[in-house]
């Protein structure tokens, strides 16, 4: 049994870790609000963009002449995994869902003897992913450096992407992040970006109601070779905000927990004590007694 000393520094020790949790739900809680307000700001744009670009891949569906971004290699053998986590953690399950999700997917393909290569944004996924498929990860982006994000951020990743699409160093690329969708509720998400896979039906669908017809200008050939390499940073983009802004949601919600747990603790730990310290009163009042009787 501990004694009364060392109940009273456990106490002191669990009390700092609790003001130290509080602290961190505190600044998550301040920074989620931009993330979301952010990530919020960007699935409209990515949406529509993604409607657009349904609707002009229709034209092209089963062509010969269709982009290379939108129709693929033709082949369905190399794989690259584009998993985007975070660079902290105390988050909770937050970075091990999404590193779960392409790993799954990655042993499905190994097992039906495809080749992965995966390309990690963030250092915890990386880390993760090491267990057992350090051989299959191709580079490590940090961005650790990166104090607010922006297009360009991954206006970089993309264009990596997309150099190694035109190299043929794979046939079909995914992206992996977490979708935000509240402060206790981030959606682990795997999205194909190459070849290009679109909702068409949403995307035509005033088209194919009769309610609007689109005249494009330059021709839908000019807007696909423009738009579709945009298209991949701009799902980059989004993924990224999409992880910030669950990256603090997740946090906020694991250091609240982590506080009450430490309440619980110090609670238990002060019950332990005051029993203890009772006790000792309890056995120091008996032995005066004893010895006063036996005087």
């Amino acid at each position: 049994m501990p004694s009364l000393k060392d109940l009273k520094n456990r106490i002191s020790s669990v009390k700092s870790t609790q003001k130290i949790t509080k602290a961190m739900q505190m600044v998550a809680a301040a920074k989620l609000r931009r993330a979301q307000e952010a990530a919020v700001a960007a699935r409209p744009y990515a949406e529509r963009m993604g409607q657009v670009l349904g609707g002009l891949s229709q034209a092209y569906e089963g062509r010969p002449d269709a982009p290379r971004l939108l129709a693929g290699t033709g082949q369905d053998q190399t794989h690259l995994l584009v998993v985007a986590t975070g660079e902290r953690g105390l988050a909770g399950g937050f970075n091990s869902s999404i590193a779960r999700l392409a790993r799954e997917h990655a042993t499905r393909l190994l097992a039906e003897g495809k080749t992965v290569k995966i390309l990690t944004v963030g250092k915890k996924g990386a880390d993760i992913l090491k267990r057992g498929l350090s051989k299959h990860i191709i580079e490590q982006i940090s961005l650790r450096e990166v104090k607010t994000l922006g297009y360009g951020t991954a206006q970089e990743i993309g264009e990596k992407v997309l150099a190694m699409y035109e190299a043929g160093e794979f046939d079909v690329a995914t992206l992996y992040y977490a979708r935000f969708s509240s402060v206790i509720s981030q959606v682990p998400t795997a999205q194909q970006i190459i070849p290009a896979k679109f909702d068409a039906a949403e995307g035509d669908a005033d088209a194919r109601s009769g309610s609007a017809i689109y005249e494009y200008e330059p021709d839908e050939e000019a807007i696909l070779e423009d738009l579709l390499p945009r298209s991949v940073s701009v799902q980059i983009f989004r993924a990224l905000l999409e992880n910030n802004a669950s990256f603090f949601g997740a946090q906020m919600t694991a250091m609240d927990n982590a506080t009450r747990n430490a309440g619980e603790m110090i609670t238990k730990l002060q019950l332990s004590y005051n029993r203890q310290r009772q006790a000792q009163i309890t056995k120091e009042l008996i032995e005066i007694i004893s010895g006063a009787e036996a005087l």
